[in-house]
């Protein structure tokens, strides 16, 4: 991969690497964003972000996504669905600038917010939103690491923004931190969500949750996200890839 552009700042090594057409960020080298613009796929866990919004029975007019890093899921949702409002919050300014020096990410994509996501989601008293994403993630000693700890304190705060019929979303590490975490033993009780999945890729250890306030399917999902050409699992070589488990 060929280096586009390195910074040094505050401690952290940042650097923009191009492999053919897609751009990826990295931070003390751990992978933050890619986005290869003919495709709009990455392969990686953000095709699982793109996926949680298809458990749905209609397409979120509303969506937050905490920790953008450079914009990947954004730049997914405003292509494949448009919603009416989509936020970003990333608490890195030179995420957010990378996101729209080699990205692409302008204020046509989406309405961008440089801040702590807990802030954020602690003095937000506007609608709640169809989707709710958490992909709050930093990195110690060159390892991924959660930015915000999922616990019933947080994963509360998240619920209290999602509106009836939304979903929830979050990436763990593992499958392993998936169980652990309060989403399954805590949200469930303090929040009606009537149906839980675990979404993985094909190339990635990461796992996404997704929450769902209204009854879901993995068959409804992959019939939607096969409805748009690009998304569709059947083509060879294209499309969405991903495996669905029902956790309830």
């Amino acid at each position: 991969m060929a280096v586009l552009w390195q910074l040094d700042s505050a401690g952290t090594r940042y650097e923009v690497r191009s492999h053919g057409a897609t751009r990826r960020l990295f931070s003390d080298g751990v992978f933050h964003s890619a986005w290869n613009p003919r495709t709009g796929l990455t392969g990686r866990a953000w095709d699982l972000f793109l996926a949680a919004a298809f458990t749905r029975s209609a397409p979120p007019s509303r969506i937050l996504v905490l920790g953008i890093g450079a914009g990947t899921a954004l730049l997914q949702y405003r292509r494949f669905i448009d919603p009416v409002t989509l936020i970003g919050v990333d608490l890195d300014a030179v995420h957010i600038e990378v996101g729209r020096q080699f990205f692409g990410l302008d204020a046509s994509a989406a309405e961008l917010y440089e801040a702590d996501a807990r802030d954020w989601v602690a003095a937000w008293n506007g609608p709640p939103f169809d989707l709710v994403v958490d992909d709050l993630y930093g990195q110690r000693d060159g390892e991924p690491e959660r930015a915000v700890p999922m616990n019933g304190q947080w994963a509360a705060a998240l619920s209290r923004l999602v509106a009836p019929g939304g979903v929830l979303a979050a990436n763990f590490i593992s499958g392993r931190e998936l169980r652990a975490c309060a989403q399954l033993k805590t949200v469930r009780a303090r929040a009606p969500y009537a149906a839980g999945f675990r979404l993985q890729g094909p190339r990635d250890h990461n796992v996404v949750g997704v929450f769902c306030r209204e009854a879901a399917s993995s068959a409804a999902t992959r019939a939607r996200l096969r409805a748009i050409p690009q998304l569709d699992d059947r083509r060879a070589g294209g499309g969405l890839r991903y495996a669905m488990r029902r956790l309830w």
